[in-house]
């Protein structure tokens, strides 16, 4: 598996990750953990943010943005699509790139001012672990209301989306 191989998959495994996530809030009493909701949303517009930063960068565009977040906090159905729109986006920039410019260096500037430098593939493996950094976050804080996160690590995804990956163990014989 070559390094834009492993990227598709950490995609995917984000995408399905993130819609485990949104679908998990969405069914959150919005009376009674109101401020859990508002924060988990405020943290996953803010990866939303950032993602979004970071493909501007990868296609030489502005974004527009001042900073890693918005003022006003978006509605979580809203947002939803909106993160499911920004998967799809990165999806589809994997499969167009070619692996020659995975380590072209790209010059960009945060929203802070500073100026940097990271490669294509920095890039992406950014924005991935910044997004499970996050949705680790949320997981917390879902367990401190007493709610079961969504199971969402990577090893998950490959056996749920690929269940032949973990066969069935058999019962030893004699044992």
């Amino acid at each position: 598996m070559d390094a834009l191989d492993l990227l598709r998959s950490l995609f995917v495994y984000q995408a399905w990750a993130n819609g485990e996530l949104l679908q998990k809030l969405a069914g959150l009493d919005q009376q009674e953990h109101v401020d859990q909701r508002h924060t988990a949303t405020r943290l996953i517009n803010h990866n939303l943010v950032v993602s979004k930063i970071f493909a501007a960068h990868l296609s030489g565009t502005r974004h527009g943005y001042a900073s890693d977040n918005t003022e006003d906090t978006p509605a979580l159905d809203e947002l939803s699509a909106d993160v499911a729109a920004m998967d799809r986006w990165y999806l589809d920039y994997i499969e167009a790139v070619s692996p020659k410019l995975m380590s072209e260096p790209v010059p960009f500037t945060f929203t802070d001012g500073d100026r940097a430098m990271m490669s294509r593939q920095e890039m992406l493996t950014h924005v991935v672990t910044h997004g499970g950094y996050h949705r680790g976050e949320i997981g917390r804080i879902l367990m401190q209301i007493g709610i079961a996160p969504p199971w969402d690590t990577f090893a998950a995804h490959l056996h749920h989306a690929e269940p032949s990956r973990r066969p069935q163990v058999r019962e030893r014989v004699g044992a």
